[in-house]
């Protein structure tokens, strides 16, 4: 379970990080609203917490453009504004349910644990144009044909059908995959493409990545 926090406070975005945590999630964190936004539309997160007062873009408007871009992740808000006006503001933008500040951690884990149960069921599959990434089996599907993905292959694979037609950039998918102190760099990404193609080709799936100069990766059926 990947949960993302868009706090601006950072000693906040650390302490709000603790306590999924311990309950075996993987936490990322973003500083800004406009951050936040790119992060949340690659669509990899099972839970976005969203604090309202931010640089760059406030909670409100991330919620508006996550729910544009038709990322259904449940979302916790945030905000030391209690009265009506705002949570009904917040509640019309897409968050689906308000928590305000300060709130007791243990609220804070309940509200998790009701958003996640009221999500249902995890997918457990993917599927674009004629093919079906297998999540627990990290296999890639087309017809009767089968192929095993490596674990950084596996990752990449999610990301990209995760965000679909919309494009996914380099920078996100060295984030995602490599995390923040590897050594990799976006070549890294090109190789694991490469070896991505060739496996699609194997087993005769109409689902391409294309490669979109400077801005990053995206998937297309083929005609």
């Amino acid at each position: 379970m990947r949960v993302l926090i868009v706090e601006d406070e950072k000693l906040l975005a650390e302490s709000l990080k603790t306590l999924p945590e311990r309950k075996g999630f993987t936490v990322e964190s973003a500083f800004d609203g406009i951050t936040g936004a790119e992060y949340a539309e690659t669509g990899i997160y099972d839970l976005l917490i969203l604090d309202v007062m931010m640089p760059g873009m406030d909670g409100y408007t991330v919620a508006r453009q996550v729910r544009q871009k038709r990322c259904t992740v449940p979302i916790l808000m945030l905000t030391a504004k209690s009265d009506l006006p705002n949570r009904i503001e917040g509640l019309n933008a897409g968050a689906d349910y308000y928590l305000t500040k300060p709130f007791d951690i243990v609220e804070l884990l309940a509200c998790i644990r009701a958003l996640l149960q009221r999500q249902g069921g995890q997918v457990d599959r993917l599927t674009f144009g004629n093919t079906t990434l297998d999540l627990d089996a990290g296999t890639l599907t087309c017809g009767e044909k089968k192929m095993r993905l490596s674990a950084k292959e596996f990752d990449v694979m999610r990301l990209l059908m995760q965000a679909g037609e919309n494009n996914t950039p380099k920078e996100s998918i060295l984030t995602h995959v490599w995390d923040f102190d590897s050594d990799a760099v976006e070549n890294n990404v090109e190789v694991y493409i490469g070896f991505l193609r060739k496996k699609l080709k194997s087993i005769d799936s109409n689902m391409r990545i294309e490669s979109v100069r400077r801005v990053g990766y995206h998937l297309e059926v083929a005609e």
